[in-house]
């Protein structure tokens, strides 16, 4: 069994290395992830400059290695499509340092990680720890995880579903228990400091604070404030289906209107 563990809180980052070692109880792991933190890139790809890529050793000497210097959508898809000499059955990203809740996995590197490994026909998981703080402990979220990846393994994943998790930063014996949720509402209320360079040039540095909003209780904001380890199913399907059955019931005359334009100024067929 060969796990590919990502994150976007870069190579050395302690969540990561947690996971690393205790995957490594059930499984092969090789690592490839970002030379530096790069929260917040979303799914973002190298296409411009040249990706520089170098094997990277561990103190523990035990798994294989490479640190990449593109986003952790690029870690995933040079591990897959070049580095490794096969597929691997899992791609885990994280642990991350601070949650990936409701609209944050749009802007989130740690789950576009994961994302471009279904993709890519991998299934995936992010597995996210409720806190930000520089001390934290991973332990319990890397054990969990490991029993996640353990189940997925006998009973299999679709290659297109991507398991979203978010832990609380609490002790084992507080969690409340598992919760198998939907994708919340996560508003931030932004704000953005203008500043000056040595050079005397404005630039703005953004900062802000999560604006509690009423939530169902089953999304993922409820579980995890509730003492809930969280699992959300995610797919890059992003089509709206509701409102596609609805325009194609109610829009007709538009589409019918459109036609008549194509004909009228000769560019119907050409499209």
């Amino acid at each position: 069994m060969l796990i590919l563990l990502t994150n976007d809180d870069g190579i050395q980052a302690p969540g990561l290395n947690v996971l690393r070692k205790t995957l490594s109880e059930i499984a092969e792991i090789v690592v490839v992830a970002p030379d530096r933190e790069r929260s917040a890139t979303g799914h973002g790809i190298t296409v411009y400059y040249p990706i520089r890529v170098d094997e990277f050793c561990f103190i523990d000497g035990k798994e294989r290695g490479w640190v990449v210097d593109g986003t952790p959508a690029d870690s995933v898809k040079l591990a897959i499509c070049a580095l490794l000499d096969r597929p691997p059955d899992l791609v885990v990203s994280g642990i991350n340092r601070g949650p990936n809740l409701g609209t944050d996995v749009l802007y989130s590197g740690t789950v576009s990680a994961a994302l471009e490994g279904t993709v890519l026909g991998v299934p995936s998981l992010a597995v996210s720890l409720d806190t930000y703080e520089s001390q934290a402990d991973y332990s319990y979220a890397a054990a969990f995880t490991r029993e996640l990846c353990e189940y997925l393994l006998k009973e299999g994943l679709s290659p297109d579903i991507l398991l979203n998790i978010n832990v609380p930063a609490l002790p084992p014996h507080k969690i409340a228990g598992v919760k198998f949720t939907k994708l919340g509402i996560r508003r931030y209320d932004d704000v953005f400091t203008a500043r000056k360079d040595p050079r005397g040039k404005t630039y703005f540095w953004l900062a802000g604070e999560v604006v509690d909003e009423e939530q169902d209780e089953d999304t993922d904001v409820m579980a995890v404030k509730n003492r809930f380890v969280s699992i959300t199913p995610l797919h890059f399907d992003l089509t709206n289906y509701r409102f596609l059955r609805l325009m194609r019931e109610k829009w007709k005359d538009f589409a019918i209107g459109l036609r008549g334009y194509e004909e009228q100024t000769g560019q119907a067929g050409k499209g």
